[in-house]
């Protein structure tokens, strides 16, 4: 079976920095597929190489076995998207909601703006009360819900997330992960999802890759971080940083 998202020695180089040194992952597609170390390790990165957002110096990324070139297309977008961390940063702050999901519609084409529109604003939880506001109306959870709602206008079947909770208040961050994650079963969508937050990855994700400088430091499931299965000290450090995490599903 063709993986969803392959990454076969990845480097990705800004002014002589080795951001990314030869990275490789696969995620299977339906999967929930998690990134995490310390801030600078490479996670962000790679979604953003992956989006065509960071130059790649060499190796390959394949979206459902069809590898990429330098420039993405329309039809790379249709499958791929991207929620960025800040939900302040990643709207317009002079267009209103209904005017940031016409956009990405307008830009490929689709005659069924309207019901789309509904149907992703239905399904985060935003009803279309919501459709004229403009972004500073709206809370941080409802801005990153509007957000969400943009990525899913589409119909990929590909969301890399980046820290896409990180912005929040913890009680709001429990309801869009939950959100998500509802998203993901009913779509059948492939997440790739990066965190610093060790119990969010393990509860949104079944396998994750731990990054450190810019290389892959080791693979594991979910139940090998909670049963503290891990090999490296880099890891184990990481487990202690982020005492009294816990899996709650």
């Amino acid at each position: 079976m063709t993986a969803a998202l392959s990454v076969d020695r990845l480097e990705v180089v800004f002014d002589r920095f080795r951001a990314l040194k030869g990275v490789s992952l696969e995620v299977e597609s339906g999967e929930s597929f998690g990134l995490v170390g310390e801030s600078g390790s490479g996670k962000s990165t790679l979604l953003r190489a992956i989006a065509g957002l960071a130059p790649a110096a060499s190796g390959t990324i394949a979206v459902n076995g069809k590898q990429l070139g330098a420039r993405r297309d329309k039809a790379f977008y249709r499958e791929v998207q991207m929620v960025f961390q800040d939900p302040y940063g990643s709207l317009h702050p002079r267009q209103t909601v209904d005017r940031l999901l016409q956009e990405p519609l307008a830009i490929h084409g689709f005659a069924d703006g309207e019901k789309r529109i509904q149907r992703a604003l239905d399904e985060v939880g935003l009803g279309t009360g919501f459709r004229f506001r403009y972004s500073h109306q709206l809370s941080g959870g409802q801005r990153q819900r509007v957000a969400i709602a943009r990525a899913l206008i589409l119909e990929p079947s590909i969301l890399l997330l980046d820290e896409p909770t990180s912005a929040l208040d913890a009680s709001v961050q429990a309801e869009v992960l939950n959100l998500l994650e509802e998203i993901r079963r009913r779509r059948k969508l492939t997440f790739l999802m990066v965190s610093h937050d060790l119990a969010i990855i393990t509860h949104m994700c079944e396998r994750l890759m731990v990054m450190q400088n810019g290389e892959a430091v080791e693979h594991l499931t979910a139940g090998d971080l909670v049963e503290r299965r891990v090999t490296k000290d880099y890891t184990r450090n990481l487990l202690r940083a982020s005492e009294g995490f816990v899996r709650t599903a």
